[in-house]
């Protein structure tokens, strides 16, 4: 590899190779390149290019005509890259560098003023945290619509009745709005993770400078302000080196993630001719190459997969950060693919859902004919026999399970078991007792705050609605 790039102004080497005689091997540029990925910081990059010279030029560490060359290619910097017409180029390495280089191509020797008192370490560490804050920004929003979307299904079907599973095996009856309200409930739960996530990394790192701070008379609450922080970072160590902030919401990805593959699962199982449970449109499945009969659920197989990649991302950055002293190592480059790999995915795994859930309707009944399966109503047994005949819950328990027993034996559900085989078990068991042994009764009985009570998730879907709204 020749020095040539040594030799132009501007270039690559020129900006930090006056300690270098000769050009990096070029097995070493191959490594040390990382404009391929990070000029996706491109827009965070310019932002906090333009809020660092506005200070300069405040504190009187640069000229005001300076600042307005500088800002005025800045911003003809930007308008090239809107355009795609900006010309990335690896011998520059990375995107401050590419953008430093541009901007004296624009705008001559003045370009030089800008990286004073700031250093690519504090550079970085601002356009990564910049970007991870809109990432997470994005994620609390398209969650809200997904959100939306679970509420709409749901207030269609407050009355839908459907089988509650514990251990996949039927438990208790509940109604279809009341089981989509649940992942209301935890998307809710991953919205506020993002939130909470974005508010801890709300601190500015610019003007922590390489490591140790700037000796000029910078204003690094102005900077911060311009930027949308509340604060600037407090330790120019900590401010070059951390990337929890990354960590925190990679890890707010991955539960997302593990929450939208858990549907995706229902989805997909509820789908197949076995439940039965819904449809979905061509819209959102496939078919197959040789069996013309299939219709696959490929977008819920394909959000449950993600979070392999979004999980694998967290994994991978934890182990990068584990055992760096501080405060910057080129490690730290390998922050940026992991994070946007991990929230591409989520982005797209969140606008899926939300079309699959929009999409899907339900086969009510199958769905109905499915909630009395398995003795579900058992436990409303027992409960009557608590309530009216004011038996111990255990001894209830005893009783109840003596009866499914003896209609398994007899091969009828619950409900078309005769009074005198309940009698035989209890005699104080009389014709009331069948009120209570339907799905319909059942789920109407979980009166008690967040039950299945249709009346209650109507509750809830109206909270919510007044809450997103």
């Amino acid at each position: 590899m020749t020095d040539k790039s040594s030799n132009k102004a501007g270039a690559g080497q020129a900006m930090w190779g006056g300690r270098f005689s000769a050009s990096p091997n070029a097995l070493m540029q191959a490594i040390n390149v990382s404009i391929g990925f990070d000029r996706r910081l491109a827009a965070q990059d310019i932002a906090g290019s333009q809020a660092h010279a506005a200070m300069l030029a405040k504190t009187g560490v640069i000229s005001s005509e300076d600042e307005a060359e500088i800002q005025r290619g800045l911003s003809a910097i930007a308008g090239e890259m809107a355009a795609g017409t900006f010309p990335f180029r690896d011998e520059f390495e990375d995107i401050h560098m590419n953008v430093e280089a541009r901007l004296r191509e624009l705008i001559g020797p003045v370009a030089g003023r800008l990286h004073t008192a700031r250093s690519r370490n504090d550079q970085v560490a601002l356009d990564f945290r910049l970007w991870v804050r809109e990432a997470c920004d994005r994620s609390a929003a398209q969650l809200e619509g997904l959100q939306q979307a679970l509420i709409g299904k749901a207030a269609a079907h407050t009355d839908t009745l459907m089988p509650g599973f514990t251990h996949l095996q039927p438990a208790q009856p509940v109604t279809f709005g009341h089981h989509l309200m649940a992942y209301v409930e935890m998307f809710s739960r991953d919205a506020s993770r993002f939130r909470d996530a974005r508010a801890r990394m709300n601190e500015c790192p610019l003007g922590a400078a390489a490591l140790a701070g700037s000796p000029f008379p910078i204003d690094r609450a102005m900077t911060a302000k311009a930027l949308g922080f509340d604060r600037p970072t407090a330790n120019s160590l900590d401010s070059v080196s951390a990337r929890d902030f990354a960590l925190e919401a990679l890890s707010a990805a991955s539960i997302c993630a593990t929450h939208l593959s858990r549907l995706a699962e229902e989805l997909v199982l509820w789908m197949t001719p076995q439940f039965g449970f819904i449809r979905l449109s061509d819209a959102f499945t496939t078919g197959s190459s040789i069996m013309p009969q299939k219709k696959n659920p490929d977008a819920a197989e394909l959000i449950r997969a993600k979070v392999g990649r979004i999980l694998g991302s967290l994994t991978s950055l934890t182990v990068v950060m584990k055992g760096l002293p501080l405060a910057y190592s080129t490690d730290m480059q390998e922050d940026k693919v992991p994070t946007f790999e991990a929230f591409d995915a989520l982005e797209l795994s969140l606008l899926a859902m939300t079309g699959l859930i929009a999409d899907l309707e339900p086969n009510t009944e199958r769905m109905a004919a499915a909630a009395g399966a398995g003795f579900s109503t058992a436990t409303d047994l027992a409960d009557w026999l608590v309530r009216e005949l004011d038996l111990p819950f255990r001894d209830a328990h005893h009783v109840t399970g003596a009866a499914v027993k003896r209609a398994e034996q007899l091969g009828v559900d619950l409900d078309d078991l005769p009074l005198a085989e309940l009698q035989a078990l209890n005699q104080g068991i009389c014709e009331d007792v069948f009120k209570v042994l339907t799905p319909a009764a059942s789920s109407a009985s979980r009166v008690s705050y967040g039950g299945t009570a249709p009346d209650q998730v109507r509750s809830q879907i109206k909270r919510w609605k007044d809450t997103l709204r």
